[in-house]
């Protein structure tokens, strides 16, 4: 029975042993693996088998984009001005077996090599040019730390400079230097707007005048071919009255040709008109010889009418 309690811990024994060389890696990670102290292999994502007692796992590396925040940093400007910057750096281990030979502290290496990078960048910047120039900060930083890590298996994918921190002072003054250069570009809108307000009564003036002159010109023109139309009208009147009086006149004379009249009748109406004439207002009236003649004879038969009354 003693034996058989031996077996079964020895089974125990291999079955745990046997279960502690099975490895499996997860995805996105890799392990490194070290044979009796040194670099053997590095296992990417599936099931593995460690040699018992000769193999371990030295390293378990991450594959995945990691993120670093890093406390604010004192950096000096160009123009000796002390501010407080705090970077953000994103990173990926593309080579597990130097990350883990190359580098003792790799995330606290990345920290160092960050502040002394951005002390280089800003030192040769003045402060305007470091406030409005985060991109270009941001890009020499990646790009520089990219190439200082390449060695240890590490790439830089992103460098972001999370806050600039001037000092108090400095913000003070740029602040009250905001507020004059908005309180100037209100002088200047306002005294646009004013400009313009200007301009558009003026042009209103000018066009109500414009406007005012043209409905008087058409006024004028209107009335002066309405008098013209008038007058027009009333020459067309006189001319067609005219017209009638003659074409009776004719039509007068044309009866008393169609009705035969003789030389008594005509000089009956010559004594009538005659007559018509001496009732104006003329002083003197020349009577032709042909009428004086016939107002003789009518005088004498007038006389001797006369004559034959009385006996």
């Amino acid at each position: 029975m003693d034996i058989a309690i031996i077996i079964m811990v020895i089974l125990v024994i291999i079955v745990i042993l046997f279960a502690s060389c099975v490895k499996i890696v997860p995805q996105s990670y890799e392990y490194v693996i070290e044979n009796l102290g040194t670099y053997r292999t590095t296992w990417k994502a599936g099931i593995h088998f460690l040699v018992p007692f000769f193999d371990r796992v030295a390293k378990r590396v991450n594959l995945k984009e990691q993120v670093c925040d890093f406390p604010p940093q004192p950096v000096i400007t160009k123009d000796n001005v002390t501010m407080q910057i705090d970077s953000v750096v994103f990173f990926m281990i593309t080579d597990p077996k130097l990350y883990t030979y190359r580098v003792e502290n790799p995330i606290m290496a990345i920290e160092t090599l960050t502040a002394t990078t951005l002390r280089n960048i800003i030192g040769d910047m003045e402060l305007d040019q470091t406030l409005t120039s985060r991109e270009t900060i941001n890009t020499q930083m990646r790009s520089l730390l990219d190439i200082a890590t390449d060695p240890w298996g590490i790439k830089v994918t992103r460098v972001e400079l999370k806050n600039i921190n001037p000092p108090v002072a400095i913000r003070d003054a740029m602040e009250k230097q905001m507020k004059a250069e908005r309180e100037r570009r209100e002088a200047i809108l306002r005294a646009e707007g004013e400009k313009k307000s200007t301009i558009l009564v003026a042009e209103g003036k000018k066009e109500s005048q414009i406007l005012e002159a043209e409905a008087k010109k058409q006024a004028t023109i209107l009335a002066a071919e309405a008098q013209k139309e008038k007058e027009i009208r009333e020459a067309e009147g006189r001319a067609e009255a005219i017209r009638a009086v003659q074409s009776a006149n004719a039509e007068g004379i044309r009866m008393i040709k169609e009705a035969g009249a003789d030389d008594a009748v005509l000089t009956i109406k010559s004594l009538e008109a005659l007559e018509k004439a001496a009732n104006g207002n003329a002083t003197k009236i020349i009577i032709p010889s042909e009428v004086q003649g016939l107002a003789g004879l009518a005088t004498s038969f007038k006389e001797i009418v006369k004559d034959d009354s009385k006996k």
